[in-house]
């Protein structure tokens, strides 16, 4: 039967396949990481406060990225170049969501409006990074080879998602609440179309590697746009929504480090 456990089932087997996802989740998890710290060291003075939360959520970002790259290494095997079709986090940023890279490689302060929409994209993109998780640690928390690393990476994930939305709430409150509703949508609307893309791209890339044949291909494909045609037409609004979340200031203390994997 077809189903995403299946499918990645193959993709943990084999070991090209299994390269290529390491590789693209380090990847954008090391972005990830680069683009918080770069926020917390310009983040403007009436939020000081929030950079030691920014920097955590920096660390775990690279901590993922060298947790995937331990996975790869402990099957001996190495990185492979990403193909940039399937790059999501630097596909947001050409597309305009989030901050841009040029304006983070500056030494210029954030005004709050670009805390605003900083927050405002990782709300959406950790809803989609925590559901991920969920799905692989249903699946595979007990896996001998990579259930230490789904867990830890799924509650630093929820995490990461608990902390958007006490800090939008925060800044809703202060008098924000237009600007985050009208940024999270834009950011909403754009990350379910770049999502599609790349895992059509992803799917596309595992197809040829592991030898699918056209039709399971299709299937496949018709499953990813499906998703596509639901999130369009109102699964997005999960990604907008905000509420005070049980795990109350998520990201206050320091970051794990990463578990050894050799």
């Amino acid at each position: 039967m077809l189903s995403a456990k299946s499918v990645f089932q193959e993709i943990l087997a084999d070991d090209e396949a299994f390269a290529l996802f390491c590789s693209i989740a380090a990847s954008g998890e090391s972005q990830g990481g680069w683009e918080n710290a770069r926020i917390a060291a310009l983040v403007p003075d009436s939020e000081r406060e929030l950079a030691p939360k920014i920097t955590r959520h920096g660390a775990d970002e690279d901590k993922h990225g060298r947790i995937f790259n331990a996975l790869l290494k402990k099957r001996g095997l190495d990185p492979v170049p990403v193909p940039p079709e399937t790059d999501y986090t630097m596909l947001l940023e050409k597309n305009g969501i989030g901050l841009a890279h040029e304006q983070l490689g500056r030494d210029e302060r954030l005004t709050v409006q670009d805390i605003v929409t900083y927050l405002s994209h990782s709300r959406v993109t950790e809803q989609r990074a925590s559901e991920q998780m969920q799905l692989l640690r249903k699946h595979f928390a007990d896996d001998p080879d990579i259930g230490r690393a789904v867990k830890q990476i799924s509650h630093d994930e929820d995490n990461h998602l608990a902390y958007c939305h006490e800090e939008l709430l925060r800044f809703a409150y202060a008098g924000h609440g237009r600007a985050i509703q009208r940024t999270l949508r834009a950011c909403a609307l754009a990350e379910i179309r770049i999502y599609r893309d790349v895992s059509l791209a992803v799917m596309a890339h595992m197809g040829r590697i592991l030898g699918w044949s056209r039709a399971k291909s299709a299937v496949l494909a018709a499953g990813i746009h499906a998703m596509y045609a639901y999130e369009r037409l109102g699964g997005w609004r999960r990604m907008v929504s905000l509420k005070m979340p049980e795990r109350r200031d998520a990201l206050g203390g320091p970051a794990s480090t990463a578990p050894e994997f050799a």
